[in-house]
């Protein structure tokens, strides 16, 4: 008898990509009600500037970028970001702090590696980026939920995460503003944070993958005060640049423990794309302005969004950055039954709560900033007009 070879459990444990299951809905919907609207995955919804692309284009073209590069990324590169970062924030970091990943996911699968092993767990609020899920779940780390509601604005308690420390607990995660619920974290909020890592011995891991659709950057106190050395932070170029394709993240974390990281990394061997890392340079230095149109462009589609709701019967709990958390009006409907047939239905492409996580079925997540106005107001009309599942 032959038998299979077994496959890593933890592996197989782990649900199939909610948003590859949410994109085979499309499938069903025959077009009746008018172009399908996309607001599942979250991406820009606007194209990169000619320069980025031209940078794109010239580094790709370069002998060099075909090589391999720094494992803890280009030195150019992380020393105009530390730059940038040491403004935005008051804070004094320097290049030595950083490393390029491939994808602020990557980022988080490296910190997470470094922090903690299995058996080991990492308080995560939920409802919760289904890849943090993922990642730790598969390293047989223990994603423990910390539950934020939507009548405290989706933002995670000081105190019940404390209950919820024990001698397994060797991290903290923030996600501010947050996926999938908008939420945005106020600064004091993360001092608080900031501080009970420090007395409970803990990291804390900050991922600001939408930080830049905040309208006031706030001052990270903790990366310049005694808190530093737990601190870990997480950044994504994807959506500020329009490149998720280009996968370029960033880890800010103290000195001593960044060669602990690029290990992983030079492990791993998922090396960032040089050509993406030789443009960000100019464009982090000379694309200000642009970055800013775009960030007032995401804020007039989140005006939008709650315009078009407004009168409903759907109500928005949380909004902010990319997404809104909505309750929808079919009490006793799961809100993957409600997702599946606005998609069917209405051609309306969303995230039901249950992906991310338990408790969550009254809700589903838009990502209102893959649509323009117009497309908006559309999806308002839709489910204004819309009596629910059959």
């Amino acid at each position: 008898m032959t038998v299979s070879p077994a496959l890593n459990p933890l592996v197989a444990a782990v649900a199939t990509p909610p948003v590859a299951e949410a994109a085979a809905w499309r499938a069903a919907y025959d077009g009746r009600g008018g172009a399908m609207i996309d607001m599942a995955q979250a991406a820009p919804g606007y194209p990169p500037h000619a320069s980025i692309l031209a940078g794109l284009a010239q580094a790709a073209g370069a002998p060099a970028t075909a090589t391999y590069g720094a494992i803890p990324g280009d030195p150019k590169l992380r020393e105009v970001y530390a730059a940038h970062v040491a403004a935005l924030y008051g804070a004094p970091v320097t290049a030595e702090e950083f490393a390029i990943t491939t994808g602020c996911n990557m980022a988080f699968v490296a910190v997470a590696m470094a922090v903690a092993q299995r058996g080991e767990a990492i308080l995560v609020p939920t409802p919760w980026y289904f890849n943090h899920d993922m990642t730790l779940s598969m390293l047989g780390v223990e994603p423990r939920p910390l539950p934020c509601r939507a009548q405290e604005g989706f933002l995670p308690s000081v105190a019940a995460a404390e209950a919820l420390i024990d001698d397994r607990t060797r991290a903290i995660l923030l996600v501010t503003p947050n996926n999938p619920t908008g939420a945005i974290y106020p600064r004091a909020l993360i001092a608080d944070f900031a501080r009970l890592c420090a007395r409970r011995g803990l990291w804390l891991i900050l991922d600001e993958t939408y930080r830049d659709f905040l309208e006031t950057q706030p001052a990270h106190g903790e990366l310049a005060g005694p808190e530093r050395g737990r601190v870990m932070q997480l950044y994504s170029f994807s959506k500020a640049y329009c490149i998720p394709g280009h996968r370029l993240g960033a880890i800010l974390a103290p000195r001593e423990a960044i060669p602990h990281i690029v290990k992983i990394l030079d492990c791993l061997h998922i090396c960032p794309p040089r050509a993406g890392q030789a443009m960000l340079p100019a464009a982090i230095e000379e694309l200000g302005a642009w970055r800013e149109a775009n960030r007032r462009e995401i804020a007039a589609r989140a005006d939008a969004f709650k315009a078009a709701l407004a009168g409903s019967g759907w109500r928005i709990d949380s909004l902010g950055a990319y997404f809104a958390f909505v309750a929808h009006p079919f009490a006793g409907t799961d809100a993957l039954d409600v997702s599946r047939a606005l998609a069917r239905d209405l051609g309306v492409i969303t995230l039901p709560g249950p992906f991310f996580g338990e408790g969550y079925a009254t809700h589903l997540r838009f990502a209102f900033a893959n649509a323009d106005v117009a497309a908006i107001a559309e999806v308002g009309r839709r489910l204004a007009a819309w009596r629910g599942p059959n």
